[in-house]
């Protein structure tokens, strides 16, 4: 794999080196005769915040490897709060920021997208894909799980005691174990399914490019932020990047494949003149497509966060002497064993849950973590303590990724336009109440203190503005360029992730999701690029 190429073209060029990038160009690259070319904005992943899992904990405090995102004041947070947008920026994207849960989501999710005119796309049409794409060490393989694939996935090495009566507390409210939520049956409560492989992350670069670096017809190039598509006519040619101070081109003979995420994957359609035609005329950008679905559709995740002290230092992590003492000690037990509180993903136990009576598919997602986390972590408090996050898995609330510049330096307008669809607060309400519920059960009464923001569970109206000043993101931002059929006038790609109207030029990532999964989005992202690599092998296998 050359990183400094003098190559200025190549077969595909694939823009981004998040989950979806890494996973597409290593799959492409696996024919030698076609030649691949990733660029990713940010740098190489060789850092012990990303190695260690704990790590990632401090990556959102002090701003690492990250875009540094924030959405436009939301009414929903009563007007004048802005949310927070963190998105990786370095190889692995997010998937070497995140919280390294495998979650795949529900079969209906699917099946809806495929009832949306998106043919291929079923529960059972993807289904060989996830496994494809794992090595599943807490399975093995079966009907619905893997081995043999890039990603690991695994349980936590050491989690923490409370794990144990959190599922008893779920037990007690009606809610049981379910033996795999990535299997038969997502509804219930189960030990946290993590990409991490012998106590460190795995991320996408882990998995997906790294054991390839001595592939000839892989280049990767870091520090490379796409400033535009390159069009002549209507078919895509190359994309333009910045680099050190200097402005770079390089050349597609066959197809750019546009991986920028959520967010940057419609930021660079616009600049490039793809996009609505209103909206890029205003900007000063000349307009080559017009194609109005571009950074419409978006959804994202809302949470809630119910935090709690605890006395337990052995149970939640915290700032303490103690608690000081406990990490330092972890620190080296991490580097001789890869085992103890480093390997935490803090998200160590998943619930799914409904509030419509409907456990075929659930709409609320628990995660129990192990600490306070408050503010996304940015806001530290003295003791110890563990949070429940109250997640909408199915939000009706539509925003909106639209350019604030036609300068590609500058990071777009984010609006996920959070509870703007009056059903999203009402059923996060229910979700939140069911959720302090299981809180409050006398399993968890050994390590349960007061809570942080303490919440008036029986005054539904509190309860929502309670939700209004405690809620933002659970990072797992969607739909920008929704796929579905030319009649649909908010679609960007078709189901075989083309551009409408457009040649040599295909979206690939979680932007092009119709509609949210029921869970986190980093596992179907990277089924998103094994599927694209399979369309488009059989569409050259077509035209030879």
């Amino acid at each position: 794999m050359s990183t400094d190429s003098v190559t200025t073209q190549f077969d595909y060029v694939v823009v981004g080196g998040g989950s979806a990038g890494c996973a597409l160009a290593s799959r492409l690259s696996e024919d030698p005769a076609v030649s691949v070319c990733l660029l990713e904005a940010g740098g190489p992943d060789d850092s012990v915040f990303i190695r260690a899992p704990l790590g990632f904990v401090a990556t959102a405090n002090l701003g690492l490897h990250s875009w540094g995102y924030e959405t436009v004041p939301q009414d929903g947070f009563e007007g004048r709060r802005r949310g927070f947008q963190p998105r990786g920026k370095v190889m692995g994207g997010s998937s070497a920021v995140n919280a390294m849960v495998y979650t795949r989501g529900n079969a209906r999710d699917y099946d809806g997208w495929a009832a949306q005119g998106n043919r291929g796309w079923a529960y059972a049409d993807v289904l060989p894909l996830f496994k494809r794409a794992e090595h599943n060490e807490c399975f093995g393989s079966d009907a619905y799980r893997g081995v043999g694939g890039p990603l690991n996935v695994a349980y936590l090495r050491s989690p923490s005691v409370l794990n144990e009566a959190f599922v008893q507390a779920c037990e007690s409210q009606g809610i049981a174990q379910t033996p795999d939520y990535n299997g038969a049956t997502q509804f219930g409560v189960g030990r946290a399914q993590v990409t991490q492989k012998n106590g460190e992350r795995c991320s996408a670069a882990k998995a997906y490019i790294a054991p390839h670096t001595g592939r000839p017809n892989l280049t990767v190039i870091s520090r490379a932020h796409a400033s535009r598509v390159l069009l002549e006519g209507q078919r895509a040619v190359g994309v333009a990047y910045l680099q050190g101070g200097r402005s770079l081109e390089v050349r597609a003979r066959r197809e750019v494949l546009v991986a920028g995420g959520a967010f940057g994957s419609p930021q660079l359609l616009m600049l490039s003149g793809i996009g609505p035609a209103d909206h890029l005329k205003a900007q000063g950008i000349a307009v080559q497509h017009d194609l109005p679905g571009v950074g419409q559709n978006l959804q994202d995740h809302i949470t809630t966060v119910l935090i709690y002290r605890s006395a337990r230092a052995d149970a939640a992590l915290g700032f303490s002497l103690a608690g000081a003492w406990a990490m330092l000690k972890s620190v080296f037990e991490w580097r001789r064993h890869r085992t103890g509180w480093i390997t935490s993903n803090i998200s160590e136990t998943q619930a799914f849950i409904s509030t419509d009576g409907r456990p075929e598919h659930p709409d609320i997602q628990l995660a129990l973590c192990t600490g306070m986390i408050d503010d996304h972590s940015r806001k530290p408090h003295l003791g110890h303590g563990y949070t429940l996050h109250v997640t909408l898995m199915r939000p009706k609330s539509r925003g909106s990724v639209r350019l604030q510049s036609a300068n590609p330096l500058v990071a777009p307008l984010i609006d996920p336009a959070f509870l703007s669809d009056p059903d999203d607060l009402a059923v996060l309400t229910k979700g939140t109440q069911r959720g302090y519920e299981i809180m409050a059960s006398p399993a968890l009464a050994p390590f349960r203190g007061p809570m942080l923001y303490p919440l008036p569970h029986q005054d539904p109206a509190r309860i929502e503005q309670f939700l209004r000043r405690h809620s933002d993101t659970e990072y797992h931002p969607v739909g920008s360029c929704k796929m579905g059929p030319a009649s649909d006038p908010m679609a960007v790609v078709d189901d075989q992730l083309r551009v409408h109207g457009l040649q040599g030029l295909r979206v690939v990532d979680a932007s092009i999701m119709p509609s949210q999964v029921s869970g986190n989005t980093n596992a179907p992202t990277i089924m998103i690029a094994e599927k694209a690599a399979d369309l488009i092998r059989q569409a050259q296998a077509l035209a030879a």
